[in-house]
């Protein structure tokens, strides 16, 4: 297995990197992540923090200017959370969590659940 020291530099660099309000809300983004899928290794893919579960790529997570992105959100997990996503900006392999407001923790476990399930696990 390779050495994760790489990714947590990577990782410890892009979040000093964002500006407070931004990295705050990747903290809660991150916890998010991590509770809804405990088993999964943070990563640093894309120039930007992903988590990998069982080797394989799980979501990705980014800071923008107004606001946070998670990826990837294929049609089936848009589809089955179509309700609770009503209010978020959405496209093809995202959705934008906007910084103006808190960031909606019970959505992001989600969405990762979704993802895992998706995965076949």
């Amino acid at each position: 297995m390779p050495s994760l020291a790489p990714a947590k530099k990577q990782l410890q660099a892009y979040f000093r990197s964002t500006p407070s309000n931004a990295r705050a809300a990747l903290k809660r983004i991150r916890a998010a992540i991590r509770a809804a899928a405990p088993g999964a290794q943070e990563a640093f893919s894309y120039r930007i923090p992903a988590f990998r579960l069982d080797g394989r790529p799980l979501v990705w997570y980014a800071a923008f200017q107004n606001h946070c992105s998670l990826y990837p959100m294929t049609g089936a997990i848009r589809r089955k959370l179509a309700t609770a996503l009503k209010g978020y900006e959405v496209s093809k392999g995202t959705v934008r969590l906007p910084l103006a407001k808190p960031i909606p923790v019970g959505l992001v476990k989600k969405l990762v659940r979704a993802r895992i399930a998706e995965m076949g696990r």
